[in-house]
């Protein structure tokens, strides 16, 4: 591969490593990053060489919001693309389909597609759900789907592989009248909270103050905190966190669409 564009939204850096995996196995001479994670990211760009790797976290099996906002100023004149959905080990529903469906209208050629696993928004040191992943078993398969994507490139095939989801696509994450809370008493007001926000939904001043109505769930504060004063548990959190801890213990494989 001469060229790779990589362009993502990773919150907790989940889906960072797995694009960043995948793309040392395609073996690009030339790298080009859109992070698209943080607010002032709102790039501009029409790509016409190469080939992209496309990567979003999955919310509640759709793709982010803040990502399709932010992936606005940038098109393609018929580049391949390489899609990534990383979910929290529960499933990835319909995520890839859609990011499948709005990759084709900003005008990639989607040529293949892979579900990876991330340690979930919502996993605690007591309520572990997927921690550690990507794992270096994880980044291994990226590496080798990386290498599977560039092969299938060099032979010229650039079909549209089948991709698992449905439309219309599954009802999205509805956010914003919860968030974080922040525990003043073990806050330092070191900012690392608000630097970490995808959302730019935390101020710090003489305390931390978050609005909810921007907040995603992303937990990049809580993951960010190294006191440990930003913690997301109220009731209804809490309840699917455990749900989420029981019924998703058993480790999934990534899977690919070629």
């Amino acid at each position: 591969m001469p060229k790779l564009h990589l362009i993502y939204f990773s919150p907790t850096g989940t889906t960072r490593k797995t694009v960043t995996g995948i793309a040392g196995g395609m073996g690009a001479g030339q790298t080009t990053t859109y992070d698209l994670t943080l607010p002032d990211a709102m790039p501009e760009a029409v790509l016409k060489d190469g080939a992209a790797i496309i990567g979003v976290p999955v919310y509640a099996g759709r793709v982010p919001e803040l990502f399709l906002r932010r992936l606005r100023g940038i098109s393609s004149c018929g580049v391949p693309a390489v899609l990534v959905a990383v979910y929290g080990n529960r499933a990835f529903e319909d995520a890839l389909v859609e990011l499948r469906d709005v990759a084709t209208a900003k005008g990639f050629k989607v040529i293949a597609a892979a579900a990876f696993i991330g340690e979930h928004s919502f996993s605690t040191s007591t309520l572990p759900i997927a921690t550690g992943r990507p794992d270096g078993d994880d980044l291994k398969l990226a590496a080798v789907f990386g290498e599977r994507v560039a092969a299938k490139i060099a032979r010229g095939a650039l079909d549209t592989p089948m991709i698992d989801g449905q439309t219309p696509y599954r009802e999205g994450m509805k956010a914003g009248k919860m968030a974080p809370e922040t525990d003043s008493a073990a806050c330092t007001l070191c900012g690392a909270c608000a630097t970490a926000c995808p959302a730019g939904a935390i101020r710090v001043a003489a305390r931390v103050t978050t609005d909810a109505a921007g907040c995603i769930w992303c937990c990049a504060c809580v993951k960010a905190c190294k006191t440990g004063a930003r913690t997301l548990n109220p009731p209804g959190i809490v309840a699917l966190r455990e749900r989420l801890h029981d019924q998703c213990g058993t480790p999934k494989a990534p899977r690919f669409f070629l």
